[in-house]
């Protein structure tokens, strides 16, 4: 949370806490912000106990981390643990080349073919005239 503060900002700030509350009531500050920081620890830790017992046994094994999408993605999809969705056969099983060579594309506005990978020359514009080597391309405002 704090790992883009340096050590001259910490030092600034301790200086200014000196000055603005005075060595005498600095530990007490320090002291009862301590303080709040273990209740609010201990009622979030107590919340979610609450709440794993209300769920069941079935989720004995319920993390909130797991509700994060990226730490869902890793553990599923990159067999982090148990495949209970089986999302690594599925992942496994999947390779797109060879779903695309094996079946012939499907019509695209009329025209059939295949698709590759391989890089080819820039379709011909589909009206007027082919350009010259070296000619720029029509401008209209009205496109852009």
């Amino acid at each position: 949370m704090f790992s883009d503060v340096s050590g001259l900002e910490v030092l600034t700030l301790v200086v200014m806490a000196i000055i603005i509350f005075g060595p005498d009531k600095l530990p007490k500050l320090i002291q009862d912000t301590m303080n709040v920081i273990r209740k609010i620890r201990s009622f979030a830790d107590n919340a979610k106990e609450d709440i794993r017992s209300e769920l069941g046994p079935e989720f004995k094994d319920f993390e909130f981390e797991d509700l994060n999408p990226k730490t869902f993605v890793r553990k599923q999809l990159m067999g982090d643990q148990d495949d209970p969705l089986g999302l690594k056969d599925m992942k496994d099983s999947l390779d797109i080349r060879s779903v695309l060579d094996d079946k012939p594309a499907a019509p695209v506005n009329g025209r059939s073919g295949s698709v590759s990978f391989e890089k080819s020359d820039p379709a011909p514009a589909s009206a007027g005239a082919p350009l010259a080597p070296g000619e720029r391309p029509p401008f209209d405002p009205d496109a852009t």
